[in-house]
């Protein structure tokens, strides 16, 4: 991997330390160049005409997205963001009161909230399986529960927002497939980060955005429907023109394809933004882009460590590029503040974003950084730096 030309490629490294990838990657020229001519393009000619005229182009991008997720083009939805795009697929499944819905201790908040919303709305048994002694869900307790009380979805997110955890998606899969299940992926911080491949992993439903590791712009994501849910009539509660066919006065016929869950208003230039990324990240490589990045986290981690008084909340036998650390008698806010004055980038998370993780773990916040590949040694050391300063 060349460091230096993806480096040339991206207009931000020159002003920033940026390592804030789970919460919005640096885009690429390319990128930025995919969006801003089409929004040029819809200032001289229109937006619908613009849409239109870029027709192929935007189908292209939905390929590009197929390919980068090892799916079908026409199993393909785009969608404003990853939350949409995942709550789109939960209102499809046919929920009945009692119901259970079986998910894991780390999935994300807005996930998190939504299942509670369902409980609370439709009477709906949200089912947490619980973690192993070294991280992550206990798969074998999590076949256990769905052989027992046969969920009407099992609902996973393959890299939590508060932690560096990765979930086995692939052997939820298998559990999923073998009891008849559905299965939804949250994988809004692995595409892009990681090798992800939809046939492996054996979902029914798998969400993204554009904006984090995929390094795309904000307001894009897109949400992955199986043939099976397809060809059970799954279809989202709120449909519109875009997804959906008016054929008689009471009667609709949806899509054949996932696009039944797009809706007819798009930020086109997003969307090409989004393609754009995606044929980025096929050129990188997904398996060398996971490589530099992990090391980098992993060297982010050793370095951590030695801060007096610094915990590393990592804890999984695989670990991705989120890097999570709590200091006592700290302010969080105070602390990414204080870095983005020295011109580096990160976040926090605080108990709000991760009761059940965080709760585990004995603290109230963790203070979140997450190189990727464009990022250097150098970067990830002057993180290292700033916070012995600081601390």
């Amino acid at each position: 991997m060349n460091v230096e030309a993806l480096r040339q490629e991206t207009p931000g490294v020159a002003e920033r330390i940026h390592l804030n990838n789970a919460g919005a990657g640096l885009m690429p020229r390319p990128v930025l160049e995919a969006v801003r001519d089409h929004l040029a393009l819809e200032a001289r000619i229109g937006g619908y005409e613009a849409a239109d005229a870029r027709a192929t182009q935007i189908e292209d991008a939905r390929s590009a997205v197929a390919e980068l997720i090892g799916a079908p083009a026409p199993n393909v939805a785009f969608s404003e963001h990853a939350t949409a795009a995942f709550s789109a697929a939960l209102s499809s499944v046919p929920f009945r009161s009692g119901d259970a819905l079986v998910t894991t201790r780390n999935d994300y908040v807005s996930n998190q909230l939504t299942y509670l919303s369902l409980a609370r709305r439709f009477g709906l048994e949200v089912l947490r399986a619980p973690d192993t002694p070294d991280g992550g869900v206990d798969v074998y307790a999590l076949e256990e529960l769905v052989h027992r009380r046969r969920p009407r979805l099992v609902a996973v997110s393959h890299v939590p927002t508060s932690s560096g955890l990765v979930q086995d998606v692939t052997a939820i899969g298998e559990v999923c497939q073998k009891e008849g299940v559905l299965y939804a992926v949250d994988a809004c911080q692995s595409v892009g980060q990681m090798p992800v491949d939809v046939a492996r992993i054996g979902c029914d439903f798998l969400s993204a955005t554009a904006r984090k590791f995929l390094r795309g712009p904000r307001g894009a994501g897109l949400l992955f429907v199986s043939d099976r849910a397809l060809d059970e009539g799954l279809e989202p509660l709120f449909l519109d023109m875009r997804g959906a066919d008016w054929i008689d006065e009471g009667l609709y016929q949806p899509a054949p394809d996932a696009t039944r869950f797009e809706t007819w208003e798009f930020a086109y230039a997003l969307v090409l933004g989004l393609g754009a990324a995606a044929h980025y990240a096929l050129r990188v490589g997904l398996e060398a882009a996971q490589a530099r990045a992990w090391a980098l986290a992993a060297r982010l981690r050793e370095g951590l460590s030695r801060l007096p008084g610094t915990r590393v909340l990592d804890r999984a036998p695989t670990l991705s590029a989120i890097v999570t650390a709590h200091v006592p008698g700290h302010d969080p806010r105070a602390l990414v503040a204080a870095l983005r004055t020295r011109g580096i980038n990160t976040s926090s998370v605080d108990r709000t974003s991760a009761v059940l993780d965080l709760d585990s773990k004995g603290v109230e916040w963790a203070l979140r950084a997450s190189p990727h590949y464009y990022n250097t040694e150098s970067e990830v050391d002057a993180l290292v730096g700033a916070l012995h300063e600081l601390l």
